[in-house]
């Protein structure tokens, strides 16, 4: 059996007998955790090896884990400041910031992959302009060179310790002033006008980056769809003009943004059409029977490839990590951003 192109949740710190059943859907890839999923370590390393286990090739796992707001798992594991904590480090001091991102990204993807889990959806590479609260101190800084920069060591570190990063969210959610989780978001700016958006990507591709996620918000001087269901936007400028060849999530279908696809089932489709190799359905259980009926029997064979190649790597227990001097190292590093003062945001 293959990984399937549906990502889905689950509803609590175990699996339940109808999640099982989803899971043995064909067209069932991978699950994403949230923090009602999470109580310690040993629970959660034994929650993911239940889903790995429930098929064969194992199913993906994956979770929100940036820092700051967006940080699914807490204690014990290591409180991560917001990455907007780089570029500030980065405006004083450059080297010391470059190698704290590979720090940040070490050991955020360590921790997650001695409780098995596959893959971390980060780095944010949307850029801080001031515009779109969601994002905020999720950005890592308002220049895309050091964007760019920060996200290649970010990558990096999470490479070293087993993980492949996903860069989001394609082609940029900094423009758009409304939330795609709530709202329609639209970026009225030109392709020309979007050139330093995309230059953390063109970057990272450069450096053999695994994966993208792509947002909802739509660029209507570019194509009016979101870029979630744009096959101009996955297809012509992240495949083609970009030289992207790895795997492509989309972002929750469930969410508002993504309303121009219809239904939920509906989504799911458009986005794979549009040419997105995964995408995710969370939040929404009532929903995921139909979108698993309306995907039957798709298959993508060069998705398989993309897919399977972001499976984590050999990792530590959860015991040996912590007793490691990697992991006092990479611990005192990004200590040292969480005990800076907070500086105002630019922008």
């Amino acid at each position: 059996m293959s990984l399937g192109p549906l990502m889905i949740d689950l509803k609590g710190v175990e699996l339940d007998d109808e999640e099982r059943a989803w899971l043995r859907e064909p067209v069932v890839g991978g699950v994403i955790l949230f923090t009602r999923n999470y109580e310690n370590p040993t629970q959660i390393s034994g929650l993911v090896t239940a889903i790995h286990e429930a098929r064969s090739p194992p199913l993906l796992v994956a979770v929100d884990q940036e820092g700051g707001r967006v940080q699914r798992f807490r204690e014990p594991f290591t409180a991560l400041p917001p990455m907007r904590s780089l570029g500030h480090l980065y405006d004083e001091d450059a080297a010391r910031a470059l190698g704290a991102a590979r720090a940040f990204g070490w050991l955020m993807a360590a921790e997650l992959r001695a409780v098995n889990v596959d893959l971390s959806f980060a780095p944010v590479v949307d850029l801080d302009l001031g515009l779109a609260e969601v994002i905020g101190d999720r950005a890592l800084h308002a220049e895309a060179s050091v964007v760019g920069a920060l996200a290649v060591e970010f990558a990096a570190g999470m490479h070293a310790a087993g993980m492949a990063a996903v860069a989001k969210h394609f082609p940029t959610h900094a423009g758009a002033v409304s939330d795609s989780h709530t709202d329609c978001a639209t970026d009225s700016r030109n392709y020309n006008e979007l050139w330093d958006d995309l230059d953390p990507y063109r970057r990272m591709i450069a450096t053999g980056l695994p994966g993208v996620m792509v947002g909802h918000v739509s660029f209507p001087e570019v194509d009016p769809l979101p870029a979630s269901l744009s096959s101009w936007w996955i297809r012509d400028e992240l495949r083609a003009r970009m030289g992207f060849g790895g795997a492509v999530f989309s972002d929750d279908v469930t969410m508002a943004g993504a309303a121009a696809g219809g239904t939920c089932s509906g989504r799911a489709v458009k986005a794979l059409e549009a040419g997105c190799d995964m995408v995710l359905v969370c939040n929404a259980p009532a929903e995921i029977p139909a979108v698993i009926e309306s995907l039957a029997g798709y298959v993508n064979p060069s998705s398989q490839i993309h897919l399977i190649r972001l499976r984590g790597r050999e990792c530590e227990t959860w015991d040996s990590l912590r007793s490691s001097a990697a992991w006092q190292e990479a611990r005192q590093e990004v200590a040292h951003l969480t005990e800076r003062p907070d500086l105002e945001l630019e922008g």
